[in-house]
């Protein structure tokens, strides 16, 4: 089957007048940190005036896994961050 009528560059632009991306949408945390609405707050973790995800829990965590990655990647040879810094200095 064949187009019978091209859409000009009037109707095409027309068309996609609605398609453009719009900003991210912003709102203030009890904290006073940024963050996207009906979301927890990435800084207090707090939602509707709740504790929703634990930021201390959450820390110790990401430094039991950095820690036990550095462990690992020393035991296998690899470089690791400590190591690249002593050679610069």
């Amino acid at each position: 089957m064949v187009v019978r009528m091209r859409a000009n560059r009037s109707k095409t632009g027309m068309r996609r007048s609605h398609a453009a991306i719009s900003g991210t949408r912003l709102s203030k945390c009890s904290c006073g940190a940024n963050r996207i609405p009906h979301r927890a707050c990435p800084a207090c973790g707090k939602y509707n005036g709740r504790i929703i995800i634990d930021i201390v829990a959450r820390t110790k965590r990401e430094q039991r896994r950095t820690k036990k990655h550095e462990k690992e990647l020393k035991e296998s040879g690899k470089d690791t961050k400590e190591k690249a810094t002593a050679e610069k200095t």
